[in-house]
């Protein structure tokens, strides 16, 4: 990840340069923001890992997804994480009482072995240094219960609007854009069992009359995001 100052110096700015960014899609950054937790909450009961669930928000930053686990998964519990203290202090102010916070030096992750049931983590990578992912990767697998699901949203390199609003957003200054085979490659060599990759939101607001098409087109490398699915297997 950046250094924290690089982080901490957008925090008060990240909803108003995001919404300025995504403009072109003609939605709100809430939209992008309670797609990824109503996506999870979907997966989540495909796969049955419960639903007093102890969840962690990988890199939370000013905490876009935190009321939107309080809404679909009100019986949850939710611990937010990021090496941005200024970002965290903002999330707090925004959302009190929504969520457990912790800082994080990079590397290592603040909790016992097996923690969480669920890790979700919303358009982070991209801002990491490519050779720490696989290390990343094997930290958040530690953390995980036997049984537990990572899910990772990132940007589409290969969607030309996408790309756009990303070179043209401030905070997204220093990303590299990860392709979803590159991901995937990776979670599994971190040890992550693979359940599947899927790529998400093909139209803009204009044109939302034809989303319900989306649960079928998954497989075309072309929408706007994606996400990644890995099960921490009993083998680990």
């Amino acid at each position: 990840m950046h250094p924290p100052p690089e982080f901490d110096k957008f925090a008060e700015k990240y909803q108003r340069m995001h919404g300025a960014a995504i403009r072109s899609s003609g939605e709100e950054p809430e939209f992008f923001s309670e797609y990824k937790v109503v996506d999870t909450a979907r997966l989540v009961r495909k796969y049955r890992i419960g639903e007093d669930l102890k969840i962690l928000d990988f890199g939370s930053g000013t905490g876009n997804s935190a009321p939107f686990f309080a809404k679909h998964f009100p019986r949850a519990r939710l611990t937010c994480v990021d090496v941005s203290e200024r970002s965290m202090e903002v999330s707090k102010e925004r959302f009190p009482g929504m969520a457990e916070y912790r800082s994080f030096d990079g590397g290592h992750l603040p909790f016992a072995d097996g923690s969480f049931d669920l890790v979700f983590t919303a358009c982070v990578f991209h801002h990491i240094p490519e050779d720490r992912h696989e290390g990343l990767f094997r930290e958040i697998l530690r953390v995980l219960t036997i049984g537990g699901l990572l899910i990772v949203f990132e940007h589409n390199p290969r969607n030309p609007l996408t790309v756009r609003a990303v070179n043209s957003c401030p905070f997204d200054e220093n990303a590299i854009l990860i392709d979803a085979g590159t991901l995937t490659k990776r979670l599994k060599s971190a040890g992550f069992k693979m359940r599947k990759y899927k790529y998400r939101i093909f139209f803009s607001h204009f044109l939302r009359c034809f989303r319900f098409f989306e649960p079928i087109i998954g497989w075309l490398p072309f929408g706007a995001q994606y996400y990644v699915v890995g099960r921490k297997d009993e083998s680990v």
